[in-house]
């Protein structure tokens, strides 16, 4: 549907094709009468050419800058050394200008056409146009004739903001959509029955004219349908829960209650009757009892109301993609997502994996036009932006294939590992030969990824050398008699086009180290045309004459770095992104994932996005996805599926779901600091509209002085970018669900984003660099209640605490087939160290004003204690050391934790360790995993619990008490060396001294075991009691801990020497200690008499 008023056209002259081409169309004129649910101000407005040729700049410049610099934007003609022909990477390899003098190249639009600002076709590149309108002359050099919608250069810098064809700044045009819908309100209106009135009138649209046929009043052709079955399905819910079956979860809940009474009697027993004999070992014994008890209790808690939830992706479909009255063409309604996807540094994060994880993003089964990828390179390598660049290239094969064939997964390197026969349920002909082909382009696009470096090296080589021959003759024409020095050249990193790289240097320099950097963005990709683009069988290998080849936005980002200033690590890197990408995108919903974990099921965005459109999902904050992972040892030595905590974390819908950093769905008004249960949300709506006055100040008009204050003190809170500040309402409007039903509060129309996405020009991406600045944050709420949430090397658990305690809800949401999946560090050393990192986030979270004990009366009973058992559940470490060492001082003192094993202490052993098991098959049959995960997963517990979890208290106490800050190193995501087999990185040792402690462990377990066998046999009245209970919780603890002793083994028994030596020490120390508290005497003893000197 056009925009009403006149419009006038001409077919080109030189179209000999054309019939009609010597044709004249007279003007005409359409009018539609304003209805409720057309309204003449929601029409979007026709791009021009000239704005066209500024979103291909924009898209195809490489923009630096930062504080205190110039930003500079770079136009490049290519960005790797191999050829680039998707159309949305063109750039300017057009025809060349018809200017004379001017050897440029014009821009390409999406369809390889030349972007032309005159029907005449007079080709003219952007910069002789640009020069040729600042000199006055508005005609064109070919035909003489005025140009048409054409766009003022001057006005194109102001403020930031460039005047458009329609009159208005391109702020306006981003806000006159939401001024002119909300003004409806219609949600509110319950005096008109909008559903009585679609369906029973036949006035200005409905049945009988050109929108719905007369012949499809009952039904029988295409078209709409009946209008009964639309009435129905319209209220269709997106999602429903599905409760955990009475015959499990009663039984689960009255097992919880058995096991409470006898715990709480077992403790009662245990305080009533202390061992006289050793009432140090009892007491130490009690303090671990009720300590675990109340843990034990604090993790249950949440899990008392566990639900499951299913969504139903065709009533997504049909309610937002199916054409309706106010969306005739049934184009996509659905909201945009920013997906971001983290890296730092190369040689830790290999560029193939990072590639993969883009393609399966690029891949996803999403409207085009409604994603947009950002690629964070916190380290700023060269690359990372051609590996970038190269993946952009060959998703110009891979995206078309895999919509073309419904590949799934759409990891290229996952798809074609797979086990499983390729050719299952496929039925296209062309599908093997389709597939020989892309798998043939995939290993000649890994082999460019993987020679990138020596490329970059050998380039950077020879433009290096050219330059030092430079700068010697230059010396040598210009000295004297007299001797020079020698000029020294920086060894610069080059681009393939012949310019330096912006970012960090393979030699560091200055401003170009890794600490110290311009900020860096590359739209690697420009955004898709809202239409389907078809490809061609002279552009691919592939006949994709049926596919619509379009890809989503690609934009690589380097947020700037300066020495001096804190840079806060990823919650830093995910600040900027959502600050950058509000500028260029603005996707009301943020998709966070790490560069190692990739889209596994090409839905799962819709299926997030079911929770988000439902009714009440705008006071949803995120929605929670599993985190899955492969390439992990069949036996799983160290519990890296998580899939026992991420199936068994609790799901009520007024608990939600514990915050992680990857695989969720979150709204970028929760990150935005919005309060969901106060009138943030609601006054969005209360918007003037006059055009002069800005969104944000409109939010706060008819609140008197205090409403000033707070317009005053936006920049405070969120710096001093206007667009930035304009672009959350925006995307609050876009992120709700559809105003379909009365009882839906502050709802958007139907149709509202069924529209063009706005086109990119330069002023809008040097925006987006300013606030990606290393100053933009100074004096600001960001970190601190804005965003992501600094001061924590857990970031995602105090983020998500901030957003459920300004009142939002999380869902979880478990698909059919995993939405996403990574790798996992398979090496016990680097386990450790992960598991240390997140441990120690805990610590500083309890100690902290994010502790649950603090939170707010917004945030629910049983979610506040998950929060608090988030906090605590390191501490269980100290207690669980001590715990460890009981049997063995048991057998060493030849006395137990109680007097004797009488019936009453063994009965409520007996119990709690039964219910403990029944629960566990419970939890287990409900949640569908196997019995081994959960028994690997309570060994981990153990090894992480005597190890990372002490260390991390430790470090945690450390920074609290006295500053010391505590730095953490990148989990490596690379695998072992190729030449060996899949899992050899499970067989690399590497010491930490993470590991002295479970290692004492052991060995004093071993000798106490010895140490008391040999006692009770020699003893003239033997103990046997004593000495089964001290032996019996000895093999607890070391069957808990057989998977560390393992891998201390290495492959095949190949045990380092570092662990000998270490064993030995810890062996000798704990002998000559007992003997030295309890030295031998007499001849009864074990080795007869001794004496120490």
């Amino acid at each position: 549907m056009s925009t009403p008023g006149i419009r006038q056209v001409n077919n080109p002259r030189d179209d000999a094709d054309s019939v009609v081409s010597s044709a004249e169309f007279a003007s005409y004129t359409v009018h539609i009468p304003p209805t409720p649910e057309y309204h003449p101000m929601y029409m979007s407005i026709e791009t021009s050419n000239a704005e066209k040729v500024e979103d291909l700049y924009a898209s195809n410049s490489l923009f630096t800058g930062g504080y205190n610099r110039t930003t500079r934007s770079f136009l490049k003609e290519k960005m790797t050394d191999s050829v680039s022909n998707h159309p949305q990477m063109a750039g300017a390899n057009g025809s060349t200008c018809a200017v004379p003098g001017c050897d440029a190249k014009i821009m390409r639009d999406e369809r390889g056409e030349d972007i032309v600002p005159c029907d005449c076709d007079f080709k003219i590149c952007r910069d002789c146009f640009r020069d040729a309108v600042r000199g006055g002359d508005e005609d064109c050099l070919g035909c003489k004739e005025p140009y048409k919608g054409l766009d003022i250069p001057e006005a194109e810098m102001n403020g930031g903001r460039r005047a458009s064809s329609g009159g208005m700044s391109r702020t306006e045009r981003r806000m006159s959509l939401i001024k002119s819908r909300m003004s409806l309100k219609r949600s509110e209106m319950d005096d008109f029955d909008h559903k009585n009135w679609l369906f029973e009138t036949k006035g200005s649209y409905g049945y009988g004219n050109a929108m719905w046929p007369k012949e499809d009043i009952d039904g029988d052709c295409d078209g709409f349908g009946d209008p009964q079955v639309l009435y129905d399905k319209k209220w269709r819910p997106l999602t429903r829960k599905l409760n955990v079956s009475t015959k499990i979860l009663s039984p689960y809940r009255l097992l919880i209650f058995v096991r409470i009474i006898a715990l709480a009697l077992l403790l009662a027993w245990r305080i009533k009757h202390p061992n006289e004999d050793a009432m140090w070992l009892w007491g130490m014994s009690v303090v671990c009892e009720i300590w675990f008890g109340v843990s034990w209790l604090l993790d249950q808690l949440p899990k008392l109301c566990p639900i499951n939830r299913a969504t139903d992706l065709d009533a997504l479909k049909m309610k937002f993609e199916t054409p309706t009255p106010t969306n005739p063409t049934g184009k996509s309604d659905l909201p945009g997502i920013d997906i971001f996807v983290s890296t730092a540094d190369p040689e830790k994060e290999p560029p193939l994996v990072t590639a993969n994880t883009i393609l399966s993003i690029l891949a996803a089964d999403y409207p085009v036009e409604k994603l947009a990828c950002y690629v964070s390179d916190d380290g700023g390598a060269l690359l990372t932006f051609e590996a970038m660049a190269e993946a952009a290239s060959f998703a110009n094969l891979w995206v078309p294939f895999c919509r073309k064939h419904e590949i799934e997964p759409r990891n290229p390197e996952s798809y074609f590992s797979l086990k499983r026969d390729p050719y299952k349920n496929k039925v296209r002909q062309d599908f093997v030969r389709d597939r020989r082909r892309v798998k043939r382009e995939y290993d000649e696009f890994k082999v460019r990824i993987n020679g990138l470096s020596n490329s970059i090296r050998r380039r950077s080589d020879a433009y290096n050398a050219c330059e030092e021959l430079k700068a010697a003759k230059l010396q040598k024409k210009n000295e004297s008699g007299e001797g020079v020095e020698i000029l020294k050249i920086p060894k610069a990193t080059w681009m393939a086009d012949g310019t330096h790289w912006p970012g960090t240097w393979t030699v560091p320099a200055a401003e170009h180290s890794w600490g110290d950097h311009a900020s860096i963005i590359q739209v690697m990709l420009k955004p898709p045309s809202d239409e389907p683009l078809r490809g061609t069988e002279s552009t691919s290998p592939v006949d994709l004459t049926e596919v619509d080849i379009r890809l989503p936005m690609l934009v690589y980002i380097s947020r700037e770095k300066r020495p001096g200033y804190d840079h806060n690590k990823k919650a830093g890197a995910m600040n900027a992104l959502v600050r950058a990408s509000a500028i260029m995108s603005n996707g009301p919903f943020i998709l966070n994932l790490d560069c190692d974990h990739y889209v596994y099921n090409s839905q799962a965005m819709r299926e997030g996005m079911c929770f988000m459109m439902d009714r009440g999902g705008d006071r949803i904050c995120y929605v929670q996805f599993p985190q899955r992972f492969e390439g992990i040892d069949p036996s799983d030595r160290y519990a890296n599926h998580n899939t026992v905590r991420c199936t068994l974390e609790p799901d009520a819908s007024f608990v939600g779901l514990l915050y992680m950093a990857l695989t969720h769905l979150e709204s970028k008004n929760a990150v935005a600091a919005l309060d969901s249960s106060s009138s943030d949300i609601d006054q969005a709506a209360a918007v003037a509209s006059t055009p002069e006055t800005s969104l944000v100040e409109n939010h706060f008009l008819g609140m008197g002085d205090s409403g000033q204050e707070e317009v005053n003190l936006l920049p405070s809170k969120f710096g001093n970018s206007v667009l930035f500040v304009e672009s959350i309402r925006i995307a609050e409007f876009q992120a709700r669900p559809l105003a379909d039903d009365p009882s839906v509060k502050n709802g958007r129309p139907p149709g509202a984003l069924a529209i063009p996405r706005q086109l990119l020009d330069a002023p809008t991406v040097a925006e987006a660099i300013s606030v990606i600045s290393c100053w933009y944050e100074d004096k600001t709420e960001w970190g601190q209640r804005t965003g992501w949430i600094y001061g924590s090397v857990t970031e995602d658990v105090v983020t998500g605490y901030r957003m459920h305690n300004r009142g939002w809800r999380s869902v979880y949401c478990v698909t059919k087939r995993d939405a996403f999946r990574g790798t996992a560090p398979i090496n016990l050393t680097d386990r450790l160290h992960q598991v240390l990192r997140w441990a120690t986030g805990s610590v500083e979270i309890f100690f902290s004003r994010n502790n649950a004990l603090l939170a707010s009366r917004r945030m629910k009973f049983l979610q506040r204690i998950a929060y608090l058992n988030v906090g605590l559940y390191p501490f269980t470490s100290i207690f669980l050391v001590v715990y460890c060492f009981l049997p063995a001082l048991s057998l060493f003192s030849g006395q137990f934790i109680v007097q004797s094993l009488n019936v009453t202490f063994l009965t409520y052993l007996l119990a709690i360790t039964l219910t403990l098991c029944i629960l566990a098959m419970l939890e287990i049959k409900w949640s569908g995993i196997e019995l081994e995960e959960w028994w690997r997963n309570e060994q981990f517990w153990l090894i992480g619990g005597t190890s990372a979890h002490l260390a991390a208290v430790i470090q945690g106490l450390l920074k609290v008490m006295a500053g010391i800050e505590i730095s953490f190193t990148l989990t490596s995501k690379s695998a072992g060396d190729e030449n060996d087999d899949e899992f050899a990185e499970l067989y690399l040792f590497k010491w930490t001294s993470l590991m002295i402690l479970p290692i004492t462990i052991m060995l004093t377990n071993l000798i106490a075991i010895a140490v008391g066998v040999c006692r009770t046999i020699y003893s003239i009245i033997p103990q046997w009691s004593r000495l089964m209970g001290g032996v019996f919780f000895s093999f607890w603890v070391l069957a808990h801990l057989y998977p560390f002793a393992k891998g201390l083994m290495g492959k095949r028994g190949r045990t380092p020497t570092i662990v000998y030596v270490w064993s030995g020490l810890i062996a000798i120390t704990i002998s000559l200690l007992w003997v030295s508290i309890k030295p031998p005497a007499g001849s009864n003893q074990i080795g007869g008499p001794f004496q120490l000197w």
